[in-house]
């Protein structure tokens, strides 16, 4: 068991790929602490957690989200191992699309949902993993229209501007923080 008693936080860990992720690392043997925005998703997730896991309510875009799933992470399961942060999404119902088009609410929407987010987990951590003086890993998901444009099928330019961003980010933070033990990731 590759995660046998580890102690992860995924954010956007009740669908999708993050609710996939949340089943492999169980299989895995680790502890978890799944965020999610949905309610009926987060009950799902609890039960399918039991004593593996805990869910925390809230919108990744907030910094108190995170701050609340570590300080419960580390009441529950002790020092924190790693975080995977995979919430994230489209702006196009907000009026993502080509940047001739891309409105200011559109623009400011999927920048928090996708990099505001991010910025604010990996801060919290990275200051968690400092504290605990042991290291972690973090794992970033960011898109491949963050390094492979594809116009004809995805003309979503603050989209891919932010999963751009992310790539950016992380590989910086992989650099500085190194010192102190941590690992970042980003796919």
């Amino acid at each position: 068991m590759l995660l046998k008693k580890k102690n992860i936080i995924i954010i956007g860990g009740t669908s999708g790929i993050g609710a996939s992720a949340t089943k492999a690392f169980v299989g895995e043997g680790a502890f978890l602490t799944v965020v999610g925005r949905n309610n009926n998703k987060l009950l799902e997730a609890k039960t399918f957690l039991g004593e593996n896991g805990i869910v925390v309510e809230g919108d990744a875009s907030n910094p108190n989200t995170i701050n609340k799933a570590i300080t419960q992470a580390v009441e529950k399961f002790g020092d924190v191992h790693g975080l995977y942060h995979v919430a994230g999404g489209s702006g196009r119902d907000e009026g993502d699309g080509p940047l001739h088009q891309i409105t200011d609410n559109a623009w400011n929407y999927t920048k928090s949902i996708n990099l505001d987010s991010i910025f604010y987990s990996n801060r919290a951590i990275i200051n968690q993993f400092i504290n605990q003086g042991n290291g972690g890993t973090i794992l970033n998901m960011s898109s491949v229209l963050g390094f492979s444009p594809s116009s004809k099928f995805f003309s979503t330019h603050a989209y891919s501007c932010t999963k751009a961003a992310i790539i950016g980010l992380s590989k910086s933070l992989a650099s500085y923080y190194s010192i102190y033990n941590l690992s970042l990731i980003h796919i």
